[in-house]
């Protein structure tokens, strides 16, 4: 009797050992509405698209972290109000600007990289190359945004340019511009194509080919989060991207 207890003692530390040491350490994100190809709708209870790739490849990479929260939807403006409040972690692929540079952390490489190009309606006959043509268009030239996204930073730097930055999706915003409540539309690809025959635009409106703006994304995290979660976050993005594995998530979604 006495061995048999000996021999279940001497097991004991080999069996804490196979156990895991401490839980994963949870980092709260959302689904940004309006910013495909990071997040997309894929039926009614599943969100799919490039941010949701990168969250499960640091997760590989780094079993002790989780991200939550990828599979619900909020609004751009609230998901970036949260993060820089602490209630949220984490945000996947923000486009560095100087006021975000103050309210969040941005960590690793640069993601990828999106441009910036102007949709019209396709009977129209608009041709454009620089911003002066866009001025040139007053006062027939309201442009289209995002209520939030970096694109009406990006044109009230340019100055001289009317905006109306009020619908909160893409969307409503080509939705306006087929109603004629805006001259153009502007948005960043990847992803234009897609989004518009996602929303049976294709033949209703297109892409212009000059590229007006280009920028790169980065992962951003709260200034409330500890200083070494961050930095197994950003270890984990440098590895993706000495891999390859960034550059190859990003062609499956373009």
């Amino acid at each position: 009797m006495w061995k048999r207890l000996l021999q279940a003692v001497c097991w004991l530390p080999l069996l804490a050992a196979a156990e895991p040491s401490a839980s994963p350490t949870v980092l709260r994100t959302a689904a940004q509405e309006g910013t495909e190809p990071k997040f997309l709708a894929a039926g009614k209870d599943r969100i799919v698209g490039l941010c949701i790739d990168i969250f499960r490849a640091v997760e590989q990479l780094d079993p002790g972290l989780r991200f939550v929260g990828d599979q619900h939807w909020k609004p751009l403006i609230r998901a970036y109000s949260e993060l820089e409040a602490g209630i949220e972690d984490v945000q996947c692929a923000v486009q560095r600007t100087a006021d975000r540079e103050k309210r969040f952390t941005f960590i690793g490489p640069a993601l990828y990289a999106i441009e910036y190009h102007f949709l019209v309606r396709s009977n129209d006959p608009i041709d454009i190359h620089s911003w002066d043509d866009v001025r040139q268009l007053a006062p027939n030239g309201v442009v289209l945004v995002n209520r939030g996204f970096a694109a009406g930073d990006i044109l009230a730097a340019m100055g001289g340019i009317e905006v109306d930055a009020r619908s909160t999706s893409p969307e409503l915003n080509l939705q306006k511009l087929l109603a004629g409540r805006g001259r153009l539309y502007f948005h960043r690809g990847p992803g234009l194509q897609k989004l518009l025959e996602r929303t049976g635009n294709t033949d209703k409106v297109k892409i212009l080919p000059q590229v007006m703006y280009s920028a790169k994304l980065y992962f951003a995290t709260s200034k409330h989060l500890d200083g070494k979660i961050v930095e197994r976050i950003a270890n984990a993005l440098f590895t993706l991207e000495k891999k390859g594995d960034l550059e190859r998530m990003t062609r499956k979604w373009d």
